[in-house]
């Protein structure tokens, strides 16, 4: 039973945290920390990564048929059609952080999975997101992006190799600075975490089949359902406050967690 509730609990924790700007990452490395549990283990943190992904896709399903065929499209050299561009521009501002995390896996898995890192840059980067929203003059929509923006977006996203700086909340910043409005950053952001979950599930999976690793299957389909349900409910709250109450929640919540994991842990 308690094994159960560990799964519920981190599965919850991980859909609630993937999109919003709080890092989820950093979430299901305290968690167990805080909680005296042993860590989940790769296997599952792929799992529930799946279920956001899951969630992510259902939510932007008519988007992303859209944005299949307007590859698709692309392909056959007709891709003068906006939703081309578009999939091109998620595919090019994906690379980045594929080349990074696959040349620095080792050094983020090991040095930077700890309390004072994940404090240092949920405070600094909780700092950023406020400035980049509470400074922004521009409202530029989605359909403006240029590949410039694109690339931009992809370079600071690779910043999210650092525990405690969330990807969500480093893409959101990035296109925030760059003039967009929150609804359009957050669209770009959350696409854009469709072909990382994709790219760092495919690699983390390889990996397991290779060494064989033993899989609890039930516990596996448990912690995806959960992570999925909870993300969805989770896109679908934050598209319907972000353009009342901006990032200002969001940046109180990472400071004050900062300041309690210093408080913790120096």
């Amino acid at each position: 039973m308690s094994q159960t509730l560990e799964v519920i609990t981190l599965a919850i924790v991980q859909g609630l945290t993937e999109f919003l700007p709080i890092s989820s990452s950093a979430h299901l490395i305290l968690v167990p920390l805080l909680t005296g549990w042993e860590d989940q283990g790769i296997t599952f943190d792929i799992a529930v990564h799946l279920g956001t992904l899951v969630a992510v896709c259902i939510y932007f399903r008519k988007e992303i048929y859209r944005l299949l065929f307007g590859f698709w499209r692309s392909c056959f050299g007709k891709s003068s059609r906006i939703y081309s561009v578009l999939a091109w521009q998620l595919i090019i501002a994906s690379i980045p952080i594929a080349l990074i995390g696959f040349l620095a896996h080792d050094f983020v898995a090991t040095t930077l999975r700890s309390p004072l890192v994940i404090a240092c840059s949920t405070i600094g980067f909780g700092i950023l997101l406020f400035a980049s929203d509470h400074f922004r003059t521009k409202k530029k929509q989605l359909m403006q992006l240029s590949w410039k923006d694109a690339i931009l977006i992809g370079f600071a996203q690779t910043l999210a190799l650092i525990p405690g700086t969330s990807r969500s909340g480093i893409t959101l910043t990035a296109g925030l600075s760059l003039g967009f409005n929150r609804i359009s950053a957050a669209k770009f952001s959350f696409l854009l975490s469709i072909p990382v979950i994709l790219l760092a599930s495919a690699y983390e999976g390889t990996k397991l089949i290779k060494n064989d690793a033993p899989i609890n299957l039930p516990y596996l389909l448990l912690g995806i359902s959960v992570a999925a349900i909870s993300a969805y409910f989770c896109i679908n709250l934050f598209f319907r406050i972000i353009p009342k109450i901006g990032m200002l929640p969001f940046v109180v919540y990472r400071l004050l967690l900062g300041a309690f994991l210093l408080f913790m842990f120096l």
